[in-house]
């Protein structure tokens, strides 16, 4: 279509070689193309040079407004990734988000100062859905499972630690607790869809024991620590996010016998992204921790 205008424009084949940097016989050849794609004949050459056909002239009035929306169309797409350049969008799950995550972006604003941050947080399943819609760019999550198409690449290792408030009479046991006894006491967990929830499900089940049943299921950490402080329930929680109380002697932490609670924090973004820009430095930062 550039051609077709080039034409019209300077009366020419060879004119419009010249005026696209491209050599004669490549023009002519493309003209040639465009005329068998659409049927019609376009260009009518005489000893005086070169002239649009009627059909041309309609071709050349139609090529105009298409180029002029495709040149609308890239410089609103140069625009748009201009802006998005300059921001990033994460979404890390309750625990990451609030432990760990506080210190990679802080690393991150001072090495990219003019970058604008948004995290949204939520439990494992929101930030997978998250990432998987395009609304972050990366995600940090908790859970055992990733749902298909991400990525996923291991930041850290964490363990999830059975707490009690220390009034409760299991505070001062000097042995462990058998599982039986766990899943018979009054538990406080995360909803459903949290990585610490599916991570305490998965090695209660791994041992062949049905899905707990909490008495009491809460949607953050902060409020199951509350929780603990004021009854008897047994809570389940990242051991990063009760050091604090359990060394100011507000919660106690407790061994089970034959659980295993470790589970792995991992960064995840869309099979079909790359990451890069800010987000690569994100992930670089927190890959190094």
């Amino acid at each position: 279509m550039e051609l077709l205008l080039a034409i019209a424009e300077h009366g020419s084949i060879g004119e419009a070689a010249r005026a696209l940097e491209l050599a004669q016989p490549t023009v002519s050849t493309n003209l040639r193309r465009l005329e068998r794609q659409l049927g019609l004949r376009l260009v009518e050459r005489t000893a005086r040079g070169s002239r649009l056909t009627p059909a041309g002239s309609a071709v050349t009035d139609w090529a105009r407004e298409v180029l002029t929306a495709s040149d609308r169309f890239e410089a609103a797409v140069a625009a748009l990734r201009q802006e998005r350049a300059g921001q990033l969008h994460v979404s890390a799950s309750m625990t990451i988000a609030e432990y760990l995550m506080p210190v990679w972006l802080a690393d991150l604003q001072r090495r990219e100062p003019d970058l604008a941050i948004a995290l949204r947080v939520g439990n494992s399943e929101e930030v997978a859905g998250h990432v998987l819609s395009g609304t972050a760019e990366l995600g940090f999550v908790e859970g055992v499972t990733v749902p298909d198409g991400l990525r996923t690449h291991v930041v850290a290792e964490d363990r999830l630690a059975v707490v009690v408030g220390v009034d409760h009479p299991w505070a001062r046991r000097g042995e462990p607790v058998a599982l039986d006894e766990l899943l018979s006491a009054r538990l406080v967990l995360r909803e459903p869809g949290s990585g610490t929830r599916e991570t305490f499900d998965h090695a209660v089940s791994s041992l062949g024991h049905p899905r707990p049943r909490p008495a009491l299921e809460l949607g953050s950490t902060a409020s199951i620590k509350t929780a603990l402080l004021t009854s008897d329930g047994v809570g389940v929680l990242s051991s990063l996010t009760v050091q604090a109380e359990i060394a100011a002697g507000r919660l106690a932490s407790l061994d089970v016998a034959g659980l295993d609670l470790r589970r792995l924090l991992r960064l995840i973004w869309r099979e079909d992204h790359n990451l890069n820009g800010p987000a690569a430095l994100l992930a670089h930062r927190a890959t190094s921790t």
